[in-house]
């Protein structure tokens, strides 16, 4: 991690230890953070310009969220990212996102549609810059217009509470450029179907597009854990 790279971002509308602690989650979910990385209060503190309080309060909560891991004698530590929670997230996002293209076909409207042809347009730009972060920000967009399309709040909420976690793992997926144009070709055949009113088209698109990543992402996490 660069010496300057990991910055407070002030709002004045939120406490401080509210901003400590997105400015953490942050790190952690694009990487800046890594895996296995041990997260020093006083070094923290130090290097965000804060007291001790907001980074511990900030690391008990990211650790409820799973992303940090205490670990005897040693302190916090930075989740690694395992198989087994690899798994546990796809699992459940899987389930959602084939649940939220079937109603997406039945509920999306004339402006969504445009969109999500927008949007996959977009994807396929953001891909040819190479820049991680600018692709993630492009598929997230994507994903949600077809989850606000299902114009179920209740759907919406139990993907946002995900949305922190699959960061993670999409971020490591979509740091492969060898998957970029999959990822493009998956995106079209979701849109095509949605397109189509075709429901099980639709959801069946959204299972392979998460049953290839997990294969990509579980096969860096064995030739990370190969080269430890």
């Amino acid at each position: 991690m660069g010496k300057d790279s990991l910055q407070v971002n002030m709002d004045e509308f939120l406490p401080l230890r509210d901003v400590v602690f997105n400015t953490l989650r942050k790190a952690i979910l694009t990487g800046e953070l890594k895996p296995g990385e041990r997260l020093m209060e006083i070094h923290l503190a130090n290097r965000l310009g804060v007291s001790r309080t907001p980074i511990r309060e900030a690391i008990r909560k990211l650790e409820l969220e799973g992303l940090v891991t205490m670990i005897p004698r040693r302190g916090a530590e930075v989740a690694q990212i395992t198989e087994k929670s690899l798994k546990d997230v796809l699992e459940v996002r899987r389930a959602l996102d084939a649940l939220c293209a079937e109603l997406a076909c039945e509920r999306i409207t004339e402006e969504e549609k445009e969109q999500l042809a927008a949007a996959c347009g977009e994807f396929e730009r953001a891909t040819k810059t190479k820049e991680a972060t600018v692709i993630a920000t492009a598929d997230v967009a994507l994903h949600d217009i077809i989850v606000a399309a299902t114009g179920n709040q209740r759907l919406v909420q139990l993907v946002n509470n995900l949305a922190e976690q699959m960061y993670r793992y999409r971020f490591e997926y979509i740091k492969d450029e060898s998957q970029h144009e999959k990822l493009i070709e998956e995106h079209r055949m979701i849109y095509e179907s949605i397109m189509a009113k075709d429901s099980a088209a639709a959801a069946e698109a959204a299972r392979i597009h998460i049953d290839n990543q997990e294969r990509s992402i579980m096969k860096q996490i064995r030739l990370d854990s190969r080269q430890k």
